[in-house]
């Protein structure tokens, strides 16, 4: 699912990283989105055998600007919507490590069975 995941990211012709994989003298790009795999736990156990699989993303977008920090957050819950996830409500603000950027994310959840 994390394949699905970037794949759709990558759409917007957008660096996507891993949160926290930046090297700390890496430049941030003016906007980019990061993810990152809270879960994927199994859904229920039947005869020793898992059956499907919850799998948890936080995504993120960070911007230099603003604006553009909330569109293209609700443009990717658009295409990740369409592609079967599951998102719950409109995002929230996300900190930055710097001051010209701001962020905003939202929790995606992908049923898998």
């Amino acid at each position: 699912m994390e394949d699905n995941l970037i794949s759709i990211l990558q759409s917007f012709k957008l660096p996507v990283y891993r949160q926290g994989s930046m090297s700390a003298d890496e430049t941030y790009p003016d906007t980019f989105f990061t993810f990152w795999n809270n879960d994927s736990a199994d859904h229920n156990h039947y005869d020793d055998s898992e059956y499907g699989c919850t799998w948890d993303f936080d995504v993120n977008v960070y911007s230099s600007d603003p604006e553009l920090t909330y569109s293209l957050l609700l443009e990717a819950r658009s295409l990740l919507k369409a592609a079967g996830w599951i998102i719950s409500g409109k995002g929230y603000d996300v900190t930055s490590d710097e001051p010209t950027h701001t962020g905003r994310g939202f929790n995606a959840i992908f049923l898998e069975i």
